[in-house]
């Protein structure tokens, strides 16, 4: 009965989480299907153009995850007034990244995408991109920030069902400008830009309608925003830093490998596109996991329950296990689909068919090391190990001998893609060993 409770508590956090994944992921996946229809300069365009948005992305999810490490376990002990203060702190710290990502898009875009490539060609039409979805930035900043906060006290369901509509709107908005359909101008990727200012400003409206009048637990309020609780700051430096460098150091190190193979050409760079999102389509459900993870974790040792935080951890990494394969599987399997689908043909259709092979055995490892570090770790406040172990490896392994391998030894795209994805298969063991050491049953609340 005790197994039962545990897992249907398990989810009811993991399905809205898992299906708010899987609609970020539909945004993505729409731009790319769409103006892969375009063509490739345009579609390698959008994506070169979106590591700015992934970058900041995973910024504000660093920042997120890092709080939630206390407002989970704040949570545990009811103590609601420390989580609106703490949302204040992460809000203010969000805006004003949202304003630099914003200023640095708009004014300095050539210089961004020159970055990531040399080809004149996508360099143009990923100029159109950032200047558009860069006042972008500041909204996600406000919603994204708030919705992953309140997930710590679970509150799932409201992200879901933002999300869900602002992919209904890009959808919809991308369809009728990409293509001009209904007498619209035929738009291609500036269309696509606008689609998702449409939907991002949408998530906006509808997150401060929530926080404003429906929500009555967690207040979103200007004098937690303007003022900062000095004890409650040096805690979320303490253990937040590592999340937000962490987040900032991957991030940085995924646009490194995507700049590494924007200099291997526009089909190299389409198939890595398709790759990717097939990459986080697998792995919806296990991120959904991991964070469900932290949350109930933080919450049993916010009411320090370690015994019960352990058998917690050991149920949900044998859960990882079975979801990680069944997404790798699925990536594995469906690859004639997915190539017939976009209808390339010659070294484009070749690069897809390998690299989405590579990334079948990569979503498996991503999964596990993924529940480890962002679910396990986080949640018990080892967050500086979780930091050293996921940007030390991908610095130091990954990026490293890819760069070698493209720039200096000259090897083939397939065994550099290779390389580049290497960094999960040696982080494992590592995550493995610092799970038995127990270093992350604490409680940190003050």
């Amino acid at each position: 009965m005790e197994q039962k409770q545990f897992y249907r508590k398990v989810f009811s956090l993991v399905i809205p989480m898992a299906l708010q994944n899987l609609i970020n992921v539909g945004v993505t996946a729409t731009d790319v299907v769409m103006l892969g229809k375009v063509s490739e300069q345009v579609l390698s365009g959008c994506s070169l153009g979106g590591q700015v948005f992934f970058i900041f992305n995973l910024f504000l999810f660093g920042m997120a995850s890092g709080v939630s490490v206390l407002t989970a376990q704040y949570w545990g002990k009811r103590d609601t007034d420390s989580i609106e203060k703490l949302l204040g702190i992460v809000m203010r710290l969000a805006v004003i990244a949202g304003l630099i990502f914003m200023l640095g898009s708009f004014f300095f875009p050539q210089q961004i995408m020159r970055v990531f490539t040399d080809e004149p060609e996508i360099i143009a039409e990923g100029v159109k991109y950032l200047r558009i979805v860069a006042f972008t930035y500041p909204m996600v900043a406000v919603s994204m920030t708030y919705l992953n906060l309140i997930r710590s006290i679970e509150k799932v369901l409201i992200s879901t069902v933002v999300y869900g509509l602002s992919l209904v709107l890009n959808f919809v908005v991308n369809g009728v400008l990409i293509f001009g359909l209904f007498g619209a101008p035929r738009l291609g990727i500036v269309g696509a830009a606008i689609g998702t200012l449409c939907a991002r400003a949408l998530e906006l409206a509808i997150m401060l309608f929530y926080a404003y009048c429906r929500n009555d637990v967690i207040r979103l309020r200007l004098s937690c925003f303007l003022h900062m609780d000095r004890n409650l700051a040096r805690d979320f430096l303490r253990y937040s830093s590592p999340v937000v460098v962490n987040e900032f150091l991957w991030g940085a190190g995924y646009s490194a490998i995507a700049a590494i193979i924007g200099h291997l050409g526009s089909s190299a760079v389409a198939a890595n596109s398709v790759a990717q999102v097939m990459r986080q389509l697998a792995t919806v459900v296990v991120f959904g996991i991991g964070n469900a993870t932290a949350i109930l974790l933080g919450k049993a040792l916010g009411e320090d329950k370690k015994e019960e935080a352990q058998v917690y951890a050991g149920r949900l990494i044998r859960l990882t296990v079975c979801f990680g394969f069944l997404g790798g599987a699925l990536v594995f399997l469906l690859r004639p689909l997915i190539i017939g689908g976009f209808g390339y043909t010659g070294v484009t259709a070749d690069y897809m068919n390998s690299f989405l092979m590579m990334m079948s055995y990569y979503v498996v490892a991503h999964s596990i090391n993924g529940v480890f570090v962002i679910g396990i770790f986080r949640g018990g406040g080892d967050t500086r190990f979780g930091m050293i172990l996921d940007s030390g490896i991908l610095w130091c392994c990954s990026i490293v001998f890819g760069f070698l391998a493209a720039f200096v030894w000259k090897l083939p795209v397939k065994v550099i893609y290779f390389l580049l994805l290497s960094d999960e298969l040696v982080k494992f063991p590592l995550c493995c060993l610092r799970y038995r050491q127990k270093k992350w049953l604490r409680n940190v609340t003050r």
